[in-house]
């Protein structure tokens, strides 16, 4: 899996060796799960749908300050 993290670049992005792509809080938490451990716990609770949906809105707004801050 390879991390992407450029400054110019609208979000966090994660790459499988199969080429899927992971943009944004799917990214960070596809990472999680990988790392293992706890961080596999916590990494899987993107998948429970009213989660996954608040850390992407969550994500977005960081993303848009990100400069901000």
């Amino acid at each position: 899996m390879h991390l992407i993290a450029q400054p110019d670049a609208p979000a966090l992005q994660a790459v499988e060796p199969d080429g899927r792509l992971f943009v944004g809080a799917a990214a960070a938490n596809r990472v999680l799960r990988e790392l293992g451990g706890a961080w596999r716990l916590l990494g899987l609770l993107y998948l429970v749908p009213p989660i996954g949906w608040l850390e992407d809105r969550y994500y977005a707004r960081v993303a848009r300050r990100r400069a901000w801050w």
